[in-house]
């Protein structure tokens, strides 16, 4: 994409991120992968392990409308796709086999939007959604392979066990420590010692080592906006209490947002009176899905907004203009330490709830308030 902005930055090293030495690496371009560069990671190791890389600040917003640009090329297009990210996409052609050739349909569709868009893309193709993610990773930068079925375990077999999804750092590192570095080699560990060591999680890398993946094509839907309100059974007029309802009700929905790869660039309160008089404040934010930013930014919103000192009988949030990414695209400033926290609380959060985890300053809210303000609109 900036490529395309600038033809100048072609071929050269390139990192967006951070300026700042506490900045964070969002996304790098190929040239500086082979020296090790890769996203998350802290701007001053990055620089050190290319100096001569061209750092830029992202467009998150410039990124969002050229994804729009390709989904809606997609959509005309595809009889079912999935938009898993904001420059990710699966495509169901079950059943075109018989009336079209789908590697040849496919090829057509991406050199369409190639040409429409000028980006490059990458493709991959083949009987389920894992290979095809693999394929299209192995095809880049801007190429294409098809894997035939039945090919799935020979086309894996000589990758390192890193390529597969869900196998990080830190597994690869227990792996090699075995002398298992390649996919084939994990293949051929019994299922019950990876299930004895992971878990059901043992299952999974078993099925992924040998190609296997049953996950469906989600229809996309575009979602506009997420919200959630709260409705008191007494109306109140404490604000330390409204406002540590407001933040908890924030961290809700950033973390809705992270885990739909998502971020917001509007922010709005509305709170309703006693009487029944509803008022509401909106602000354009630079895109993110940060809670200390979203909160600091709803909690000035609320000073505003909170004028008449009388009884409140409602509260409520909403992010809008949302676009595919993740909060580096827009923290820019963020240390590597808060980075990694944001993380590893959504892991909790994930694994145990929404509600397992929340900020000091709004943990007097009531268990039946968290509730109210559980669920989601778009």
């Amino acid at each position: 994409m900036e490529c395309l902005r600038d033809s100048r930055l072609k071929n050269k090293p390139l990192i967006i991120g951070g300026k700042s030495d506490r900045g964070v690496v969002a996304a790098c371009s190929y040239e500086t992968r082979r020296f090790g560069v890769h996203s998350a990671m802290p701007m001053k190791l990055a620089l050190q392990l290319c100096p001569d890389a061209i750092v830029i600040s992202g467009d998150g917003e410039a990124y969002s409308a050229q994804s729009k640009i390709v989904t809606e090329i997609i959509s005309q297009q595809a009889p079912l796709f999935e938009k898993s990210s904001i420059d990710e996409f699966y495509l169901d052609l079950t059943g075109m086999d018989k009336f079209f050739g789908c590697y040849k349909w496919s090829t057509e569709l991406r050199q369409k939007i190639m040409k429409e868009t000028h980006l490059p893309i990458s493709m991959g193709l083949s009987a389920n959604k894992l290979v095809s993610k693999v394929a299209t990773g192995e095809s880049k930068p801007n190429g294409q392979r098809h894997v035939l079925r039945g090919t799935e375990e020979d086309f894996l077999a000589p990758l390192s066990i890193r390529k597969i999804p869900m196998i990080g750092k830190k597994t690869a590192d227990f792996f090699s420590e075995m002398g298992i570095t390649k996919v084939k080699t994990l293949r051929e560990m019994p299922l019950s010692i990876l299930i004895a060591t992971f878990g059901k999680n043992g299952r999974v890398l078993w099925d992924k080592a040998h190609g296997i993946d049953n996950s469906p094509v989600v229809p996309y839907t575009e979602r506009k906006s997420i919200s959630t309100e709260c409705t008191f059974d007494t109306d109140s007029i404490d604000v330390k209490k409204m406002k540590a309802i407001l933040t908890a009700m924030v961290e809700k929905l950033a973390f809705k947002l992270r885990s739909e790869k998502k971020l917001c660039g509007n922010i709005s309160v509305k709170i309703r009176y006693s009487d029944f008089e509803t008022t509401s404040r909106q602000l354009q934010i630079a895109y993110t899905s940060s809670d200390k930013v979203l909160i600091d930014k709803a909690l000035a919103l609320f000073d505003k907004l909170y004028t008449r000192r009388v009884l409140i009988r409602l509260i409520g949030i909403r992010l809008s203009k949302l676009a595919y990414g993740t909060y580096q695209i827009s923290l820019f400033d963020d240390t590597q330490e808060e980075i990694s926290l944001f993380e590893a609380t959504d892991k909790i959060k994930a694994k145990y709830g929404v509600g397992s985890l929340t900020r000091a300053s709004s943990l007097d809210t009531s268990a039946r308030l968290r509730q109210d303000f559980n669920s989601f609109s778009g």
